[in-house]
Parts: C-alpha cells; structure tokens; sequence
C-alpha cells in the first residue's frame, strides 16, 4: 500500500509540489482568513486528485 501512494507522489511532481507547499504554509505561517480558506480549498483538492490516482486499497 506504501508503494502505490509513494509511486503516486512520484508519478504527479506538479501536484505533489502544490499539496506540499500549500500545506506547509498552512502549517507554519497563518494567511488572512480569506486566502486560508482558498487554500484550505485547493489542499482538499489535491487530497481527493491524488486518492483517486493512487487508488491504494483498490486491488
């Protein structure tokens, strides 16, 4: 299972970059609420983009 969501990371850079940058701002830096909530938005989609390309309990 640890293969496919690494493999998955590794096969999309461009999303993986984004949901890790974008949550690393989240994490350490605290943006006008506004802008937080867009990017708490674009993390959600990231996460669903990536479950569904990586499809780990899916056999």
């Amino acid at each position: 299972m640890y293969k496919k969501i690494i493999n998955g990371f590794i096969d999309h850079p461009l999303v993986t970059s984004i949901f890790v940058v974008d949550f690393l701002i989240l994490l350490f830096h605290r943006p006008p609420f506004l802008f937080s909530l867009l990017m708490l938005g674009g993390l959600a989609v990231c996460c669903m983009y990536l479950g569904q390309k990586v499809a780990a309990f899916k056999e």
